[in-house]
Parts: structure tokens; sequence; C-alpha cells
């Protein structure tokens, strides 16, 4: 259930870890900045003629506005309908032509596209992606027949998805003046509303060198890539942009709750605290790097406590799952999820939820086992060393969380020398009922094939 809470930050963050653990120095990542405001940064990694280019924009839904919710991931749609020099559909082909993949994705806190080829097709995307930075151009009839691809995405992933609707509603009564609140995807009437000026005002307002980053990460080298880049992105034009809100979430006072009914076989809860973030400048806070690592004393291995407790010994869940992003740019939860076993009610698994943390208060965690968990975030790392696509995730998504890829390896030496009882400080802290927001999935009984309607 938790794959719709969970989100990448930390799995990028602690891809690292192998680097700072051997006290090697990021020396083969450069960065470089464009008269234009583009960001570049390259990544050298020669181990395989691979390489990955990416294109991170800093707009998500959390810069949309009512009414016009979803409008950043349906314009990530219409970025594949044609420039004025390639035709709608062109590009995945001519990326596929050189042997190479690319797709892109919507966050609440960005957009990204990528491609991934040998690396003497890397001009080819390059210019490709360049183009569409500055060159989109769509017709009305493209934007109404993908307008209708994405409402029915919507339907599949969200509407017709017991666990997305428990999210959804989740997110919606958590939040009150967070845009964190509405769905990436938008709501359906804003979908069903939505124009094509819609989509071309969010591409002129944000789609800038100036609001750019991008990340080159492979074998290649970093002064021939400054000239790639410098020749095709350097002509965009810069920009000023839209003025961001800050739409700070007021303090909660209390505990929320709301139910959603839905076709499903078994119930489900989930369970959100508000809790504190990193914050670019302010690296040495404890207190976000305890709460990651509560998230892996809960949930962080086949045996850990949740896990251990409520699937294994009691049987009261399927499973369970807990998820925490220390870096975003919008206010954050702590969030625990289950699917309840055949028999088992809501009330079964709360109550031993609670019973779990309230150890963790008042009992702690033990030094060995957190210097367990240490050492196991680091050897499941371990191979993701030979990734040249998740050392450019990692580098952009940090970037777009506004910290530096500069930043990555104090994170990880910061989180080393967090103690149990600051662990169990955070837990005290912020897994109260003034800060928590319940959602129950109240199953119910799906409709037969013979009964439905025309």
């Amino acid at each position: 259930m938790l794959s719709n809470l969970l989100r990448i930050s930390f799995v990028f963050i602690l891809f690292t870890q192998i680097s700072w653990a051997t006290g090697a120095e990021p020396a083969d990542t450069h960065e470089y900045q464009l008269s234009n405001g583009l960001k570049l940064i390259v990544r050298e990694d020669h181990r395989a003629p691979t390489v990955a280019h990416m294109v991170w924009y800093r707009a998500g839904s959390m810069d949309e506005v009512n009414g016009k919710t979803g409008v950043a991931h349906v314009l990530e749609h219409m970025m594949f309908k044609g420039t004025h020099k390639v035709k709608s559909g062109e590009f995945s082909r001519l990326v596929a032509a050189v042997g190479g993949r690319e797709n892109a994705f919507t966050s609440r806190d960005y957009t990204a596209y990528f491609q991934q080829v040998e690396k003497s097709k890397l001009e080819n995307v390059i210019k490709l992606e360049a183009d569409r930075m500055s060159n989109l151009n769509f017709d009305d009839a493209e934007f109404f027949k993908e307008i209708q691809v994405v409402m029915e995405e919507r339907r599949l992933r969200t509407e017709d998805n017991p666990s997305s609707l428990l999210n959804e509603s989740l997110m919606a009564t958590a939040y009150m003046s967070s845009p964190y609140r509405h769905p990436v995807i938008g709501w359906m009437n804003d979908l069903q509303n939505m124009k094509p000026v819609d989509a071309r005002d969010w591409y002129r307002s944000w789609y800038a060198p100036n609001n750019a980053t991008v990340v080159v990460a492979g074998d290649v080298d970093a002064k021939q890539i400054l000239a790639l880049v410098e020749k095709y992105y350097g002509v965009a034009t810069a920009h000023e942009l839209p003025v961001r809100k800050p739409q700070i979430e007021p303090p909660q006072k209390g505990v929320k709750q709301v139910q959603v009914k839905a076709p499903a076989d078994n119930a489900q809860l989930a369970m959100a605290w508000k809790a504190p973030r990193l914050e670019p400048g302010k690296l040495d806070d404890v207190e976000p790097y305890a709460l990651e690592l509560l998230t892996a004393v809960l949930d962080g291995y086949d045996n850990a406590r949740l896990n251990r407790s409520l699937v294994k010994q009691q049987k009261v869940v399927n499973d369970v799952g807990v998820g925490y992003d220390m870096i975003s740019r919008g206010p954050e939860l702590f969030l625990i999820g289950a699917t309840m076993a055949k028999g088992k009610t809501v009330d079964q698994a709360q109550g031993s939820i609670r019973k779990a943390l309230e150890e963790v208060k008042q009992k702690g965690i033990l030094e060995s086992e957190l210097k367990r968990i240490k050492v196991r975030i680091l050897s499941d790392q371990i191979y993701k060393r030979d990734s040249i696509f998740g050392q450019a995730m990692e580098i952009g998504s940090t970037e777009m969380a506004g910290f530096s890829w500069k930043d990555i390896n104090y994170m990880l030496e910061k989180m080393q020398t967090i103690t149990p009882e600051q662990v169990q400080a955070v837990a005290k802290k912020y897994l109260v009922d003034e800060g928590l927001t319940i959602a129950i999935l109240d199953p119910q009984a799906r409709k037969s094939a013979g009964k439905e309607g025309k």
C-alpha cells in the first residue's frame, strides 16, 4: 500500500553513501552556470560508454493554482507533441533511432526529462531537449487528444485504485493551505475544464533556462559537455519567473480523520504525522536525520519492528510500511500505512502501531540496533554505484529541493552521527496526536461483471 506514500529522495541520498564511506570526494563532478541562468552539473563516470542526460525544471504541482491542478503533469505530456523543427511523436522516435531510452516524470516539486544513450549519441539528445525548452509548438487538437489520455491515466491509477484514493484523501485532509494537498495528476474536474492556453501559460511561465538544471552523468569529459550545452541550451532566453507564494501550512491542533469507501478486498489504514524536513542552510539540524533513521527502525528491513510485530507475530495486517522524505520543497509527513489481514480490524491495527511507537518512545532503541541499520543501509546501496542514471537522479532531486549536490556527502556523514537518544526524542516529539491525520479505507463489495451498467 505504501508504494503511493513513499517517495524517492532518501533512496537517492543514500546512493552516494559508499563514496562518503570510502572518504572519496566527488572530484569528478563539475558545476557550471551559463549566462542565461542555466545550471549544468556533469558527473564523470568512465566505467561504461553510456550517458544519462537529464533536464530538471523547478516547477511541479506545488506551483499550481486552484482550478488548474494537474497542469504541470499535462505539460509533461505535451512536451512530446513537437516543436517548429520536430513533429509530434518524433522526439521519442528519434531517441529510439540512436538506441536510447527516454521518459519524463512530474512530482510535487519538479518536472524532469531524461535520455540514456551511448556516449557518441549524446549530442543528438542534447539538441532535441534544448529545442523543446524554447520551441514547444502543439495545436489545440493535440491538447484535447492528450488531455483525454491524462484523464484515463487518473481513472486507472487513482479512481480505480483504492490505495491511491486513500492516499489522495489523506493528503487533502492533512494539509490545509499547502499545495501538497492537491494530487500531482490533478483533480478530475480541473482536467475536464483545462484548456490549451493553461498548458501554454505554464510552459511560458516556468520553462526557462534560469529555472532549469541540466545533469549529465557518464562516460564524458566535462569541458566538452559544457561546450555542447552552451551551443544548444545557451541560445535559450531567460525571463522573469512568477512570484512563488510561501503558502505556509498552519500548525495542526488535533487529530484529523477521513474515511474513504471504495471497492477493495481489505480495509486499509494510513497514519500521517506532521514532521520537519531538512532545510537548505540548516544541514546540522538533527531532527530530520533522526526521523529518517526512525523509518528504518520501524520498516527498514524484513525483521524491522512493525513488520515483525504486526505481520509476523500478531498477524493483524498483511503488510505495513513507513515513509518520510527528509528533503523536499514543502512541508513533510511521517507516514505509516497498513492493509488489514482477513478478520482483523483497523482499530486492532492502529492499537498495535501505537503500542510499537510507544515502546520506542518509552524504552528507546539499542545502539546495536541503530548500528545494524546504518550498516545495512550502506551495504544495500553499494551495488548502485554502477547506476549512471541513479547518480544523475540523486544530483537532480537534491538540487530541486534547494540543496547542492555538494551537500550530499555531508548529509550522509551527519546521518552516521545520530544517536539512539536522538531517534527516541523525535518519536516522542512528533508522533503525537496533535499533528496526526488518520485515513481509513472502508472496503466495499466489488460489482460483478454481470451487474455492470451499459
